[in-house]
This record gives C-alpha cells, sequence and structure tokens, in this order.
C-alpha cells in the first residue's frame, strides 16, 4: 500500500512539473507577473602585452600561469590567452614637413624595412602630414601600394603632429582587425594644429590602439633636439597605449627601430578577462600586469596599455 502510494505521488509530481515547465516557456517576459528576463552579457576585455628581458629581447613562450592581471588593483581571472601572430591593422604616420628635407629619404628606407615584416593578411594606412594630415592610401595589403606613396613625397611646411595622430585614430574605426596600431616617424614637436594634445590624449585613452613613434633627433633644427618636451610628448603618448619611443641618435638607426617595432608586434601576449567591476559608470579603470616568471628568468619588463573607460549603462 505504501509503495502504491508513493508511486502515485511521484507520477502526479511529474505531471506537475512538465505542466509547469511549459507554462514557463510559454510566458512572456513583459506579461506583467512581475518576472524578468535573464540577460547574460559577455564582456571580454582585451590586452596586448609585450614582455622583454634585461637586454630588451623579446621573451617568447610564456604561458597563462606566468600573468597576473589587476583592474584598479584588483586581481582579475585571465580567460583568454594567446602569443600567436595575429593580422594587425596598421596606421603608417609620416611626417614629410620642411625640417625632415635631408632625413626623408633615410625615413622612407625604414618604413620599408617595417612593411616588409608583415603577416600577409596584414593591413595598412598612410597618413602623410605637414600643413596637414593626409591620407595617402587607405586600408591594403598591399604594401607596394604603400611603398610607391612613399617614394612620391616630399619635404615641406609645418608640423601638424597632434592633428595626425588623432585623425589617425579616427581612421582606426574603420579597420578589419581586432589587433590596431601606429607606427609615427617624425622630427619635431606640433607646430599648426587644430586639436590639442589634451585632444590627443583623450583620444589615446579611449582607443585600443597601440602607438610607436620614432623621434629623430639628430639635427640642429629639429624641435625635439632641442628639449626634452617633444620627447615628453612622445613618450607618454606611446606609453598610455602600451606602446613605445625611440630616439635614435643618427638617422642610420631608422632601419633597425622599425624592423624592431615590427618584430615586437608579432611577438605579443594576447590576455582576456571578464572585469569584475560590473558598474557602467563610463569611468577610468587602470590595468597592470605582474610577471610571476618561471626558473631562470628573472627581471622582466612588460608593457601594456595603461587603462580603459568602463561601460556606461
Amino acid at each position: 500500500m505504501i509503495n502504491r502510494s508513493f508511486l502515485l505521488f511521484f507520477g502526479l509530481f511529474l505531471v506537475c512539473s512538465v505542466l509547469l515547465s511549459q507554462e514557463q516557456k510559454t510566458e512572456s517576459p513583459s506579461s506583467g507577473n512581475g518576472l524578468s528576463s535573464l540577460k547574460i552579457q559577455v564582456d571580454l576585455v582585451l590586452v596586448n602585452a609585450t614582455v622583454t628581458d634585461i637586454t630588451s629581447r623579446f621573451v617568447m613562450g610564456l604561458e597563462k600561469q606566468h600573468f597576473r592581471l589587476f583592474e584598479d588593483k584588483v586581481e582579475q581571472k585571465i580567460k583568454y590567452f594567446s602569443n600567436e601572430d595575429v593580422p594587425v591593422s596598421i596606421g603608417l604616420l609620416f611626417d614629410i614637413s620642411g625640417s625632415m628635407g635631408n632625413k626623408i629619404a633615410r625615413s622612407r628606407d625604414a618604413a620599408v624595412a617595417f612593411l616588409k615584416t608583415s603577416n600577409p593578411a596584414d593591413e595598412y594606412f598612410l597618413m602623410a602630414f605637414a600643413d596637414r594630415p593626409l591620407v595617402e592610401e587607405d586600408f591594403t595589403s598591399d604594401i607596394n601600394e604603400i611603398q610607391n606613396r612613399l617614394m612620391q613625397k616630399k619635404a615641406a611646411g609645418s608640423t601638424t603632429l597632434f592633428d595626425a595622430i588623432y585623425l589617425a585614430l579616427e581612421k582606426m574605426k574603420q579597420s578589419s582587425h581586432s589587433k590596431k596600431a601606429i607606427l609615427l616617424i617624425t622630427d619635431g614637436q606640433d607646430t599648426h594644429s587644430r586639436y590639442s594634445l589634451r585632444n590627443v590624449h583623450e583620444a589615446v585613452k579611449e582607443s585600443d590602439v597601440q602607438i610607436f613613434a620614432i623621434g629623430i633627433v639628430n639635427s640642429f633644427y629639429s624641435d625635439l633636439a632641442r628639449g626634452r618636451s617633444g620627447r615628453g610628448v612622445l613618450e607618454k603618448i606611446t606609453a598610455m597605449t602600451g606602446g613605445s619611443a625611440y630616439f635614435p641618435n643618427s638617422v642610420y638607426e631608422l632601419e633597425d627601430i622599425c624592423t624592431k617595432i615590427a618584430i615586437g608586434l608579432k611577438n605579443q601576449y594576447i590576455l582576456g578577462y571578464s572585469p569584475t567591476n560590473q558598474t557602467q559608470d563610463g569611468r577610468w579603470r587602470k590595468i597592470k600586469i605582474k610577471m610571476t616568471p618561471p626558473k631562470g628568468l628573472r627581471s622582466l619588463s612588460v608593457r601594456t596599455k595603461r587603462g580603459y573607460y568602463g561601460p556606461t549603462g
């Protein structure tokens, strides 16, 4: 008798469960019953990281456990990790102002050396700037088109450095790849821009573009050679993005530096995490990566972007 009662009860329970399940499936989230639909958001923040040793050589072969990632001093769980050579969208910003006159040929050669290291899937655009920035070649994977445009450039006019950076960041919004970088080759401070340094700083902080700069300071007439203000601008802008600025003592060093930047872009780690801070306040969030190197490796340095603006509600 007890067994029959139990089976009857269990059968009724199953029937009720099925009916309840079917009712919940057909019920509309806006039916006024006080229930709301479940909304799942997957927000993955991707961070490029360049790791070097004490001799500034790139360090590859590291694993996820060798990285610790923090947002506003709170450690985050790394959910995505890769060190593959992924395609890159690259903007080449080339200074053709008057002061570049005796350096433009060597600068062209350096830019070509950079292009020759490209992945066939990479894409480039060329922006030349003097009195104003101008896109000379739109996004293309044909590096010959970029080279041909470079060979036609002559030096004349003032330097609209800030305008070039700002407009290049805007141009990057049209890129095809999630990994983006800008290479800037210049010999002087800004002299003629409409956009201010503050405008550029805000644009850089809002972007996900790494910026690398080469400041040519070997000429007495170079604005960068007259003080640290121009150097400081390039150093600050590039550091915010996880890039770097180089200041060769001679134009003959340009080709090696461009090659080094290109190789560095191909030897980066990509880390992804879902922020524990789910507040949609649009505030600036600082990012920091700490290394826990394997045995035998010491004094590793890591370069990455300084942070990003959180989402807004």
